[in-house]
């Protein structure tokens, strides 16, 4: 994160209060006119401040479009059958047979799933975040199937794991948002 002290948007009231005090500090012992064209100096330094602002703003804003767009593209792509069943047997081991998870393998199944996003998280692109996401809706699928026959107690855990999951992926697609916007 950026100190309040290079930000653009905190140049300017610096510049407004170095501009108050010199004004006040001359105004005793100058003219209108010398005033006058310390004002359009100060104005102009303003000025000059709230434009690179605003082309910081435009660069960030066209950055931000062009991840977005290249996410879409990427969303569009549809997912490789063989890749998913490769990713779903490496982060479900022996739950990968998602159909049929019983009421008592689920939660061990969302747990497993979990171990493996912490562990592989970092080294994942957004595309394989794209096949993970795939096999935590199919998991989520299954959970909305036999969700009646769910302890409770076990639910609460799938449920906790859930937040998780999201927590983990939203930060990374906020991670790589910062990154393209800063480049």
């Amino acid at each position: 994160m950026k100190s309040a002290t290079t930000s653009p948007f905190c140049l300017a009231p610096a510049a407004c209060l170095s501009f108050i005090c010199l004004f006040l500090l001359t105004g005793c012992d100058t003219t209108p006119r010398e005033r006058q064209e310390v004002v359009r100096q100060e104005a102009r330094k303003l000025d000059t401040l709230a434009e690179r602002a605003g082309d910081r703003l435009d660069r960030a804003s066209d950055r931000a479009a062009d991840y977005t767009a290249t996410a879409r593209a990427r969303n569009r792509q549809p997912l490789d059958p063989a890749a998913e069943s490769a990713f779903t047997t490496e982060l479900l081991g022996t739950y990968a047979t998602i159909d049929q998870l019983t009421p008592q393998s689920i939660e061990p199944a969302y747990t497993q799933l979990l171990r493996q996003t912490r562990a592989k998280r970092r080294q994942w692109t957004q595309r394989d975040w794209d096949y993970a996401t795939s096999v935590y809706k199919r998991l989520n699928n299954q959970l909305k199937a036999i969700r009646l026959d769910v302890v409770g107690r076990d639910e609460l855990r799938i449920r906790g794991l859930q937040a998780e999951f999201v927590a983990m992926e939203s930060g990374r697609d906020i991670k790589d948002l910062g990154q393209a916007v800063k480049e």
